[in-house]
C-alpha cells in the first residue's frame, strides 16, 4: 500500500509516493502534470494515472493544495454574512487604521471581506472577564436571522466583542440562526480563535465563514473522484501549520490551509534536517506562479501568530512563517514607466503559459529567459517540446524596448527574479533577527535549481542543498509529515500575580481539546506528543512573542523559568530584552503532534541511489551551449540519476533531474551526496 502526496500549484501538480513494501527500485513514484484550474481534483486523478499509481493500492493519501488561498485572493467565494455587536460592524473595513504606504495619497484600501450590506449587528456585550454586561437581544437576533434568510445568504460569521473570553452569547446567535435557516454554515469566534484583539478575531472567523462552502464542496468533489477510481485510502489535507489533519477536520477548519500547499516543502526541509544533520535551513520553492521562502531552526520551521494574506486581513490561527511573492517560471516581464525592466508579480500560469508552452502565450516569461540562455533542456527531459523561436519573439519585444540583444535581455530576466525571490529570504531572516549566513539554502520547486546559487550570493549564503525530489518537494513533504493540531485560549495574567493552579487548569483544557481533535483523526494514543508555549509580552507592550513552557505540572519555580525563556526569544527576535520589565502571559497554546511512518533513512537511500558510472564523464549526458556573464559557454549537461556519492562538478555546468535544473555558474561546484542530493558552494570553499 502507497503513502502518496499529491501538490496543486498554480501551474504544476506534483506527486511522490513512497512504498516501504516494495522492491528498491519500485518504492519512488513520481509525477508533475499540468494543474487544472477550474476543478485541481481532475488534476490529482490526472497525476496518479501519470505516476501508473492504481488508486485502490493507496494506503494514505496527503493533499496540498491552493483552493482556500486562491478563493481569498481571487475573492471567488460566496460572500458570507457578519453577525456582530452593536457598534462594531465596520471592524473589518477600519482595520487597524495603519497606512501601508506612508506618504503616498492615493492609496485605496483593498475591499473588506464581507462588504458593508452584509454585516449586521445586534444589541448584546460580554465583559473581558467573560462576565455578561447585556445580555442577547433575542428579538433583535431573530429579526437578523430573518434578514440573512431573505438574502438568500447561507454561510455566516458570528463574532461578538470580547467574546473570546465567554462564547455563550454567540451560541445564542448560531442556534437561532439555525431555526430560522437549517442548512447554514456558521462560524463563530469564541470556536475559531478565542484570542483577544477583536481585528485578528473577527477576519478569521471571516474568513472561515467564506471558506466553509468552497473548501466544503472541493474535498467532496475530490472525495468522490477518489472512490469513483477505487481508492479506499484516507484522505488527509495539509495544513499551514506544517502538519496534516483529515479531511472532515479540513472541512470545518478551512482557515487553516490557507498555506497548505508551501508547507510541505517545510515538512519536506525538517525530514531533510534530520536526515542530514543540519539543523538550520532557509527552505525555498520556486514554482510556475510563485516563490516561497521559510525558515527553520533546529530542524523547526518558524511559525507566525498574525499572517496577513492582504494588508490589514491578519489571520491569527498558527502558521508557518512562509514569505510568498509572485516571482516564478511564469512571472511575466515587463518594462515600466520609467523604462526599467521588471519581473512579476504577475504570471503566465498554467494556461496559456510561457510563450515557449505553444499554448497561445506571447508575454516573456522567466521560462522563456532561462530556455534561450541554454539552461532548460528544449524537451523537459521529453515531457514537453518547447518552441525556442516563440520564446525569441516574446523576448525580442522587450530587448528591443531597452535597446538590448536578447540573450543579454534574458540573462537580466534571470538576475532580477533571482533579486526579488532573495529580498523574500530576508523578510523570514534578516527581518526576524536571524542571520542567513548561518543557514543552508534548500531550494525546491522544478525551478528552483535554476536559481538556487545566485540568491544565494545575493544574501551571502555559502551552501546550497538541491534535493533529489526538489521538484516535487512539497509532494514528498505531505509523505514526511505529522498530523498536527494547535488550540489556544486567551490567559492574561502577569507572571509575577499568576494563579498556578488556574495555569494548570488552562493547559489541562487545552490538552483534552487537542487530544481529541488527534484521536478524531485516527491517532492512536501511543503515538501523541504534546508540546506547550505561550505568547507573552512586556506588560505595556501592544506585541508578542512566542515562548517556550514546559510540560507537566508547573509551580512559581517553573513560570519564573517560563519568563526567563521569554526573554531570551524577545532579545532573539528584537535585539533587547529586559529583566526588570514585569512579563504577562496573554495567549496560551498546546500543540498536538500524531507521529506518522516516514522513510528511514537507508530505505530512502537505497530507493533513491541511482549511481552507475565510476568516472565524472559517466553522468555527462551531452553538451550545450549556455549564456553566464555575458557570453556563451560549451558547458557538460550531467544526468543527476548517474550521479556517483561524492562526485563533484565545477561549473559552469548543468544537471538534469527528473523533474528540475540545477546550474551551476562559473566559480561553483556541485557534490553528490549518498541520498542523490546535490551540494552546491562556491569553489574556493569547495
Amino acid at each position: 500500500m502507497l503513502r502518496v502526496g499529491v501538490d496543486v500549484g498554480g501551474t504544476f501538480t506534483d506527486l511522490f509516493a513512497w512504498d516501504a513494501e516494495a522492491s528498491e527500485d519500485r518504492r519512488v513514484r513520481e509525477a508533475k502534470v499540468l494543474t487544472t484550474p477550474a476543478d485541481p481534483s481532475v488534476g490529482v486523478l490526472a497525476v496518479l494515472e501519470a505516476a501508473g499509481i492504481d488508486p485502490g493500492q493507496i494506503g494514505t493519501i496527503v493533499h496540498g493544495t491552493t483552493i482556500a488561498t486562491n478563493a481569498l485572493i481571487e475573492r471567488r467565494y460566496a460572500e458570507p454574512a457578519l453577525v456582530t455587536t452593536q457598534g462594531f460592524r465596520d471592524v473589518l473595513e477600519i482595520g487597524r487604521q495603519r497606512r501601508r504606504h506612508l506618504y503616498d495619497p492615493y492609496q485605496v484600501k483593498v475591499p473588506p471581506l464581507i462588504e458593508r450590506s452584509r454585516r449586521f449587528t445586534v444589541a448584546e456585550r460580554m465583559g473581558a472577564t467573560g462576565a455578561a454586561v447585556e445580555p442577547l437581544d433575542r428579538d433583535d437576533a431573530r429579526r437578523v436571522a430573518e434578514r440573512i434568510a431573505r438574502a438568500g445568504i447561507s454561510s455566516v460569521a458570528v463574532a461578538f466583542i470580547n467574546a473570546y473570553a465567554n462564547g455563550e452569547h454567540e451560541e445564542e446567535m448560531r442556534d437561532i440562526l439555525l431555526e430560522t435557516i437549517p442548512e447554514a454554515a456558521i462560524a463563530l469566534s469564541s470556536q475559531t480563535r478565542p484570542k483577544m484583539r477583536e481585528l485578528g478575531r473577527f477576519v478569521t472567523t471571516a474568513i472561515r465563514a467564506a471558506l466553509l462552502p468552497t473548501v466544503g464542496d472541493y474535498i467532496g468533489r475530490l472525495e468522490s473522484k477518489l472512490a469513483e477510481a477505487g481508492c479506499t485510502a484516507p484522505l488527509f489535507i495539509v495544513k499551514s501549520n506544517g502538519g496534516m489533519m483529515s479531511a472532515e477536520i479540513a472541512r470545518r477548519r478551512p482557515e487553516e490551509l490557507i498555506e497548505s500547499g508551501p508547507a510541505g516543502g517545510v515538512a519536506a526541509g525538517s525530514y531533510l534536517s534530520d536526515l542530514l544533520d543540519a539543523p538550520s535551513m532557509i527552505i525555498t520553492d520556486v514554482g510556475g506562479t510563485s516563490f516561497e521562502a521559510s525558515l527553520m531552526e533546529d530542524g523547526v520551521g518558524l511559525v507566525t501568530d498574525e499572517y496577513e494574506i492582504e494588508w490589514e486581513r491578519p489571520i491569527i490561527t498558527p502558521m508557518l512563517d512562509i514569505r510568498s511573492i509572485g516571482a516564478g517560471g511564469g512571472s511575466i516581464a515587463w518594462i515600466d514607466d520609467g523604462g526599467s525592466l521588471r519581473v512579476g508579480p504577475q504570471s503566465a500560469g498554467a494556461d496559456p503559459g510561457p510563450a515557449c508552452y505553444g499554448r497561445g502565450g506571447t508575454r516573456p516569461t522567466v521560462t522563456d529567459a532561462n530556455l534561450l540562455l541554454g539552461r532548460i533542456d528544449p524537451t523537459l527531459g521529453g515531457k514537453l517540446r518547447l518552441d525556442t523561436d516563440a520564446a525569441e519573439r516574446a523576448l525580442g519585444t522587450v530587448a528591443e524596448a531597452l535597446g538590448m540583444n536578447v540573450l543579454d535581455c534574458a540573462e537580466g530576466i534571470a538576475e532580477i527574479v533571482s533579486e526579488n525571490m532573495a529580498a523574500a529570504i530576508r523578510m523570514v531572516s534578516t527581518d526576524r533577527g536571524r542571520d542567513p549566513r548561518d543557514h543552508v539554502l534548500v531550494a525546491f520547486g522544478g525551478a528552483g535549481g535554476l536559481h538556487a546559487h545566485q540568491i544565494a550570493q545575493s544574501v551571502g549564503i555559502e551552501r546550497v542543498l538541491v534535493p533529489r525530489f526538489a521538484g516535487v518537494g512539497c509532494a514528498f513533504g505531505a509523505i514526511a509529515m505529522d498530523i498536527r493540531h494547535d488550540v489556544e485560549a486567551t490567559f492574561y495574567a502577569v507572571t509575577g500575580d499568576v494563579d498556578v493552579d488556574d495555569l494548570n487548569d488552562a493547559y489541562a483544557t487545552l490538552e483534552r481539546e487537542v487530544t481529541g481533535l488527534l484521536e478524531a483523526d485516527g491517532v492512536e494514543p501511543g503515538d501523541i506528543a504534546l508540546d506547550r508555549s505561550a505568547q507573552m509580552r512586556y506588560v505595556g507592550q501592544s506585541y508578542e512573542v512566542t515562548a517556550p513552557v514546559p510540560t507537566g505540572r508547573l509551580d512559581s519555580a517553573a513560570v519564573e523559568e517560563i519568563a526567563a525563556a521569554f526573554n531570551t526569544v524577545h532579545e532573539q527576535e528584537y535585539g533587547v530584552a529586559s529583566d526588570t520589565f514585569a512579563v504577562a502571559f496573554v495567549t496560551l497554546r498546546v500543540t498536538g503532534v500524531g507521529r506518522t511512518d516516514k522513510p528511514d533513512a537507508d530505505s530512502l537511500s537505497a530507493a533513491l541511489s541511482g549511481g552507475v558510472s565510476t568516472n565524472g564523464g559517466g553522468s555527462v549526458k551531452e553538451r550545450r551551449a549556455a549564456y553566464f556573464a555575458g557570453r556563451q559557454h560549451d558547458v557538460d549537461v550531467h544526468d543527476a540519476a548517474r550521479l556517483t556519492v561524492g562526485q563533484t562538478i565545477a561549473g559552469p555546468a548543468i544537471i538534469e533531474q527528473a523533474d528540475g535544473v540545477i546550474v551551476l555558474p562559473p566559480r561553483s561546484v556541485g557534490e553528490a551526496d549518498r541520498y542523490d542530493n546535490v551540494l552546491i558552494t562556491r569553489e574556493a570553499q569547495a
